[in-house]
């Protein structure tokens, strides 16, 4: 008998809707057969695209708001497809690869195949002028500039006030008895960093200035939350506030006729020998909360993981290398993200244009066939330099961490007043990750009891 859908509107409607979703899943499945028969073909890499617009976007949303934090996603897949794998997120292909090859063909700075990419929302929030949002012409021209802050005799004042900085915090901890180490560095790291960019010392606009920059930080990674809101907005409102705090810092600067040994004067001058003019408000904003957010946070949570390897390795005497384990061990920046700008081939496998390919630093920073016994912490393996594109800590190539150094003496100095001044053991081993944080860090904070006294005379270098 023949349904007369017209007299029968929502009848209608649910069969159009049955069509719809009939449809859908039809195409979808025919795109799956395709792309694996494409695959074979032409040797794409393998993996799962999820199912149609939403991808693997869930699972990898899931896995940010676990305790194992976002890179258990990437390495489930590295366990089931091998060194190279591709998946969808956000209706964005993104391809993951894990050997030194790899990591060498796509961070070579003479590579033309790919350019960085970052994901929107943290491009929106650090600003298009911003040294690690910039297209390849401009973050050489960015690179140069910013440059000075990392020269030798730069880098001597910085890690002098540094180490003050240090022993007046370390000093407030003996009144304390329990610390969270996560917060005290990042504090530490954070003033010092103020003081370097733009003289700023005044307690409390430091900390109303800390509270918004970790804001902007924490929604750095919230791009799956955009479309919800929450942490992201909250992002954007404290952007606007750091905006408004730093722009009356700079108008103030520019108007005054005293000159203050810091990076902003620097930038606020013609930089004759790179014939380059003083830089604009925004070039300057963007870049200086570039720089707050790349050296606290990832300075502070890599403090907070050394204390914790140092505490279950108290054998270790060596600073030097202690802290290159531990940031092996930790790796901060799980991977270093570089859209292909054409199609293109990267170990055996085809890449198509404007697929995302992200170097796995931590898949090889675990690899044994890199580094023998990857689990285990031992600063010994770094008594002789590391294999080229095997140690990716800072990045390599033309992009490589402008501050690395600095960091490096941050993370020494910190280490070796820690155990000169006090004995003190970790009170929570709980190696759980924060959820939806932009770098993996303690859960915990890193908490430990600290007692006066030196504890041993420490091997800074």
């Amino acid at each position: 008998m023949m349904v007369d859908f017209l007299s029968h509107p929502p009848l209608l409607l649910f069969h159009l809707l049955s069509l719809s979703l009939i449809t859908s899943v039809v195409l979808w499945v025919l795109k799956v057969l395709t792309d694996t028969w494409a695959a074979r073909v032409a040797s794409y890499p393998p993996g799962n695209r999820g199912i149609p617009w939403i991808g693997e976007t869930l699972a990898f949303m899931a896995a940010n708001n676990s305790s194992k934090g976002f890179y258990d996603f990437v390495a489930t897949r590295h366990i089931r497809y091998g060194n190279c794998f591709k998946t969808s997120i956000l209706g964005e292909t993104h391809v993951f690869v894990s050997s030194i090859e790899a990591a060498k063909a796509i961070l070579n700075c003479e590579s033309i195949d790919f350019s960085k990419r970052y994901i929107r929302s943290i491009a929106e929030l650090l600003g298009n002028q911003s040294l690690l949002c910039a297209s390849h012409e401009q973050h050489k021209l960015t690179r140069r500039r910013i440059s000075k802050l990392f020269t030798l005799n730069s880098m001597a004042s910085s890690i002098t006030m540094f180490d003050e900085l240090t022993m007046k915090t370390l000093c407030s901890w003996k009144q304390k008895g329990n610390v969270m180490v996560f917060n005290e560095a990042l504090k530490v790291t954070f003033n010092a960093i103020c003081k370097m960019l733009i003289s700023l010392e005044e307690e409390d606009e430091l900390e109303m200035l800390r509270k918004d920059v970790f804001e902007v930080s924490e929604a750095m990674l919230a791009f799956p939350l955009k479309l919800l809101g929450t942490r992201y907005y909250r992002g954007v409102k404290a952007r606007k506030r750091i905006d408004n705090t730093l722009r009356k810092i700079i108008a103030s600067r520019r108007k005054s006729l005293e000159r203050h040994e810091d990076f902003l004067q620097w930038l606020l001058v013609r930089d004759e020998s790179l014939h380059d003019d003083p830089w604009t408000d925004t070039q300057i904003l963007d870049n200086i909360l570039t720089l707050i957010i790349a050296g606290q946070i990832t300075t502070a949570s890599a403090i907070a993981w050394m204390v914790k390897y140092l505490d279950e390795n108290q054998e270790v005497q060596d600073g030097l290398r202690i802290v290159k384990e531990s940031l092996r061990m930790a790796t901060i920046v799980s991977w270093f993200p570089r859209v292909a700008l054409k199609d293109c081939q990267i170990g055996g496998f085809q890449i198509k244009k404007d697929w995302i390919v992200n170097v796995d630093a931590r898949s090889i920073h675990y690899d044994p066939a890199v580094y023998d016994d990857p689990v285990k912490f031992d600063p010994s393996r770094f008594d002789e330099d590391p294999k080229p594109y095997s140690f990716l800590a800072f990045g390599t190539g033309g992009r490589t961490c402008l501050g690395m150094n600095l960091a490096k003496a941050m993370m020494l100095v910190f280490l070796h007043r820690l155990v000169t001044t006090f004995r003190w053991k970790v009170t929570d081993p709980d190696s759980s990750l924060e959820k939806w944080a932009m770098f993996p860090r303690l859960r915990s904070g890193c908490p430990i009891h600290v007692i006066g006294g030196v504890k041993t005379e420490y091997k800074l270098m």
